[in-house]
């Protein structure tokens, strides 16, 4: 019995990305930089904020998800998303276009 050869990967782009990776990349900074300003903003639209469906599934963690303290963690979180987007983005056209 002779030792079969490891398996060949699959061909990669000339800069070692293919189609898929660039693709999945620059999606991963578009999802961030949304989810992102989503967090940002969404606690501090009162009326919206108030009425979202899973504050009403626990009545009693009402009075912590009004309060300011519970808004700006949530904010903190999109800033967060936010400079995880610019960090990334800034290295877009290194990744996309690398030769």
């Amino acid at each position: 019995m002779s030792p079969q050869p490891p398996p060949q990967a699959p061909p990669r782009a000339r800069n070692g990305l293919s189609w898929f990776d660039r693709f999945s990349y620059l999606i991963f900074v578009v999802v961030t930089l949304e989810i992102g300003l989503f967090l940002l903003i969404y606690p501090w639209m009162h009326p919206i904020w108030s009425q979202n469906f899973l504050f009403h599934l626990s009545p009693q963690w009402h009075p912590l998800f009004m309060s300011n303290y519970f808004r700006g963690a949530v904010s903190g979180l999109g800033v967060l998303n936010l400079y995880i987007s610019a960090a990334h983005a800034l290295r877009l056209k290194s990744v996309l276009f690398r030769r």
